[in-house]
């Protein structure tokens, strides 16, 4: 062989290494696990995951060729949450998708060193998962719901919607840190907003049916449904039993309103799971949670359901119809 020809072969052979090399790594299974707190046939959950799948396919992460996923969805309870988290963190997998303050509080308990993606968390330098939202400093980083505060504007706009609202129920988890946050904020701004409130909790529709049933003997009422994944499920259910007892009712996301509720105010929450994609296809490719920092939203939605206000004789202040990003017929 020829000298100029060997270097030639050579040469071409060092130059398709690379090649190979980044087709091989193209190639390379990468392995996520989701954790929910709300079954996989609802509604929500399907349309939350179709915006994460849809993000990561468009970076090039295709379930089955590149991506294998493991799921576990809970009914909410703690049992089944310790159950499910343990189970995430056994398979090692290369990321954790955690929807949910629920979600990221059990899974943060059992890893230290698999890299976390949060998505609907509330505060969460408060519920000390992070170090700070620009700096997270550990495994875990994503895309928090809100602070607190905003729980305090749910019973403003209650006043607002119904002028003569003077008590509410409010329903909320006492047994996460996030329903105790929310209904502390809601307690502070109460008297400045004149309105008494009381909690329900939601451990089950009986309780939520009874609780309802008993405050709604006294007039002037309305309700305010915060933000954890109980209410969720069960956001159907609390939107008949609103519109039985004619109880103007604020709720956390639109999909409540959708789902026959009066009024929301919060965040895309699909929004929140495309941008995850784009967090996990980051530490994909190399970057650490630590440096990724945790985002909030930079718009909050505020929806009306017409039909919903109809139903209990309420007429809308045209004030605050204006106002609305959506509005229900």
């Amino acid at each position: 062989m020829k000298r100029r020809d060997f270097i030639l072969l050579i040469g071409g052979a060092a130059a398709a290494r690379p090649f190979a090399t980044l087709a091989q790594q193209a190639e390379q299974v990468r392995h996520i696990g989701v954790l929910s707190g709300i079954p996989e046939t609802d509604p929500e959950t399907k349309a939350r995951l179709a915006a994460f799948l849809g993000e990561l396919e468009q970076r090039g992460w295709t379930e089955g060729r590149n991506l294998k996923i493991e799921y576990r969805f809970t009914a909410g309870t703690g049992a089944e949450f310790r159950k499910a988290a343990e189970e995430l963190v056994a398979i090692q997998p290369d990321v954790i998708l955690a929807i949910g303050s629920s979600s990221l509080e059990y899974l943060s308990q059992r890893t230290r060193t698999i890299p976390i993606v949060f998505t609907i968390v509330i505060d969460p330098v408060g519920g000390g998962y992070v170090e700070s939202l620009s700096q997270p400093g550990g495994n875990i980083t994503g895309f928090m719901t809100f602070e607190y505060d905003l729980s305090g504007k749910w019973l403003e706009l209650l006043k607002q919607i119904s002028p003569n609202v003077t008590r509410a129920a409010v329903i909320r988890d006492p047994r996460i840190a996030s329903g105790i946050g929310q209904f502390a904020v809601i307690q502070s701004v109460s008297r400045s907003v004149g309105i008494e409130v009381s909690p329900v909790d939601p451990h089950n529709r009986d309780d939520i049916e009874r609780a309802l049933t008993a405050f709604a003997i006294r007039p002037n009422g309305g309700l305010v449904v915060t933000a954890n994944p109980l209410t969720v499920v069960r956001r159907e259910f609390i939107a008949m039993l609103a519109d039985r007892y004619k109880l103007p009712a604020v709720y956390p996301e639109r999909f409540f309103t959708a789902s026959g509720g009066l009024l929301s105010y919060g965040p895309d929450f699909l929004e929140q799971h495309r941008l995850a994609a784009t967090y996990i296809d980051r530490i994909f490719r190399g970057e650490k949670p630590a440096n990724l920092p945790v985002q909030a939203p930079n718009k909050y939605i505020l929806v009306i359901n017409l039909k919903a206000a109809k139903s209990i004789g309420l007429t809308v202040p045209p004030t605050l119809l204006a106002r609305a990003d959506e509005v229900i017929e």
